[in-house]
C-alpha cells in the first residue's frame, strides 16, 4: 500500500509539474501521452487534483494550473535566495559590480536577492523587490532569453541606460530548473568588460547546478 501510494503521489506531482512548467494548456489524453501514464489513471488523478483545485478547466475542457497552486507560488522563494547567494557574493566581488537575482513576476521582472560589490568605491545600489517590465532591463530579457533556449551556448542578455542612466547591464538566465524562470547579472556604472561574461554565465550555471543538487 505505501509504494502504491507513493506511486499514486509521484504521477500527481508530475502532472502538476508539466502543467506549471508549460505557458500552454493540456487535454487529458496529452497528460497521459507526455507522461506515459494510462488515460485512465490521468483521468483519476486529475479530478482529485481540480477537486483541490490544484488544476482548472477552460471553456475548452484543457487544463491549467488552478487557483490552488498560488498558495504554493513563493514557497520556495526563501531557498532560492539561500542557495544563490553564495554565488551572488562571488560575482559581486569578482566583477565589482552589483549582483542581483531576479525572477518573473507575470509580465515584470523582480529583483529578489541583490549583493553590493565588498571592494568598490562606485557601484548600482539596487532594491531588492524592484520591478521592470520582462523585456527593459538585461535581467528581464535574459528570462525571456530562457523561455527561447534549446541548447548551448546559453544565452546572454546586455542593456546599457534602460532602466538607469549611466547604467549598464548583463545577465543569464538560469536554465534547467523546472518551473522557474530567473536570471543572474550584473548592473555596473562603468562598461563592462568581455571577460565578466564568463563569470556571469558561470554564476548562472552554479545557481542552476546549486538549485537542482537536492
Amino acid at each position: 500500500m505505501a509504494v502504491e501510494t507513493a506511486q499514486t503521489l509521484d504521477r500527481g506531482l508530475r502532472i502538476l509539474a508539466l502543467v506549471a512548467g508549460s505557458s500552454s494548456r493540456f487535454t487529458i489524453n496529452e497528460i497521459a501521452e507526455s507522461l506515459g501514464f494510462s488515460r485512465t489513471v490521468a483521468y483519476r488523478l486529475i479530478v482529485t487534483l481540480e477537486d483541490h483545485d490544484l488544476l482548472q478547466r477552460d471553456e475548452q475542457g484543457r487544463l491549467g494550473a488552478g487557483f490552488g497552486m498560488m498558495a504554493f507560488r513563493h514557497a520556495y522563494l526563501p531557498e532560492l535566495k539561500s542557495r544563490a547567494h553564495a554565488e551572488l557574493v562571488r560575482l559581486a566581488d569578482a566583477s565589482r559590480a552589483t549582483a542581483h537575482l531576479t525572477i518573473a513576476d507575470g509580465d515584470d521582472a523582480v529583483a529578489l536577492l541583490v549583493v553590493e560589490p565588498g571592494h568598490s568605491d562606485l557601484h548600482v545600489a539596487y532594491r531588492v523587490g524592484a520591478r521592470h517590465r520582462l523585456d527593459t532591463g538585461a535581467a528581464g530579457k535574459a528570462i525571456l532569453l530562457g523561455r527561447q533556449h534549446s541548447g548551448d551556448p546559453s544565452p546572454l542578455a546586455s542593456t546599457s541606460g534602460e532602466l538607469q542612466p549611466g547604467a549598464e547591464g548583463l545577465a543569464a538566465p538560469i536554465l534547467g530548473v523546472p518551473g522557474l524562470e530567473a536570471s543572474i547579472g550584473i548592473v555596473s556604472l562603468h562598461p563592462i568588460d568581455a571577460a565578466v561574461e564568463p563569470m556571469v554565465l558561470k554564476a548562472a550555471q552554479a545557481v542552476s547546478e546549486a538549485l537542482t543538487s537536492g
